[in-house]
């Protein structure tokens, strides 16, 4: 007997919807008309295990990296929800004959509930709100980017598993034995195919490809450094290890974009849901290969403007203690303070 499946079931379309609360029903036993019924989707409930696994992750990251436990928090309250509105208006701005048409309703460009999130406008937005949420607690921004790079895979690898819940973003016909089954009356299925015809389980890929780039990152982030000598005798020079270099200075998220987008061109090449087609290539494929090249530019940069370690994850050089005392050089104490106003005030004392 085989041990290679014959293909991937998909799941019922109940499953897409994890729980119905009957606001409806509850507010008009009292009078009272709420409108219809919320329901709780598995696609959202697994956008929001991989943001907790991912605020996890970059905690532990950023505290072994000398920032106060929990100062995390205070980033991502401005992250995600920019990188949510990011992710949204990015997909609109990319699909304006979903939402710009004659009859269309404007209110669907804000049901984000219906369904429509691109990753590179999440980045975007989460971006500029990791940006502001740095700024203020006094984290390097740098810092917490290399720090939440292999947890942003996490995040995604956990978050794909709503696109197979709800049957979406499924690749083009194959015949591989890991082949994806997708209902026949699937909006999104070429008109034409076979019912019993199987897709690309492009998510599966994703997953993959994401929890493969943590081992890569978290693997390269500490790396071996080499320098230059010559031999005894020769003139051929000869690259000695000097021990492990710690990446740092946002090149860990460098590697983050490069490995993120050289994966999404291969993805959404094969996927066959409608997109815009610029030059022949779906725009999210531009959007991948834009992401290679930035973290391409972003890695030379950062290596030849910073050459040093990152002793703190700190903007100002000090890293926090348990015992509530700042460390560093450059910062003081309040029971430094106070001893430093008491010796200060000794001799004017003396001269009383």
């Amino acid at each position: 007997m085989s041990l290679v499946p014959l293909s991937i079931p998909s799941p019922p379309d109940s499953w897409s919807t994890l729980v119905t609360i009957p606001f409806d029903q509850w507010f008009s036993a009292v009078g009272l008309d709420f409108g219809q019924a919320v329901q709780i989707h598995t696609y959202a409930i697994c956008i929001l295990l991989g943001i907790i696994a991912a605020t996890m992750l970059t905690e532990r990251r950023l505290t072994r990296h000398g920032a106060e436990p929990g100062i995390v928090i205070d980033i991502i309250i401005w992250a995600v929800p920019l990188g949510l509105v990011g992710a949204r208006l990015y997909h609109v701005a990319t699909h304006p004959g979903d939402y710009f048409y004659d009859g269309a309703d404007p209110w669907e460009i804000i049901r984000i509930w219906n369904g429509g999130n691109a990753i590179f406008g999440s980045l975007i937005g989460g971006a500029v709100g990791a940006y502001i949420g740095a700024r203020i607690t006094g984290i390097r921004f740098w810092s917490f980017a290399d720090a939440l790079a292999p947890a942003m895979l996490l995040a995604q690898a956990i978050g794909r598993l709503g696109n197979y819940f709800n049957q979406e973003l499924f690749g083009q016909p194959t015949a591989l034995p890991w082949g994806l089954q997708i209902d026949a009356g699937n909006s999104a299925i070429p008109v034409g195919l076979p019912a019993d015809t199987l897709f690309h389980p492009t998510f599966l890929y994703e997953m993959i490809w994401n929890v493969v780039g943590i081992v890569f990152l978290l693997t390269m982030e500490r790396q071996y450094g080499f320098v230059k000598k010559h031999v005894l005798g020769l003139n051929l020079p000869v690259f000695a290890p000097t021990g492990p270099v710690r990446l740092q200075w946002g090149k860990v998220w460098a590697l983050y974009m490069m490995w993120y987008g050289i994966g999404r061109v291969w993805f959404e090449s094969i996927r066959i849901d409608p997109s815009e087609v610029i030059l022949g290539l779906r725009v999210n494929v531009w959007g991948a290969l834009l992401t290679v090249a930035l973290g391409i530019v972003l890695f030379i940069i950062q290596s030849r403007r910073h050459v040093g370690a990152e002793k703190t994850a700190y903007v100002d050089g000090h890293t926090w203690s348990a015992d509530g005392v700042v460390n560093s050089e450059d910062r003081y104490s309040e029971h430094d303070i106070v001893v430093n106003a008491v010796e200060e005030s000794a001799p004017v004392v003396a001269s009383k």
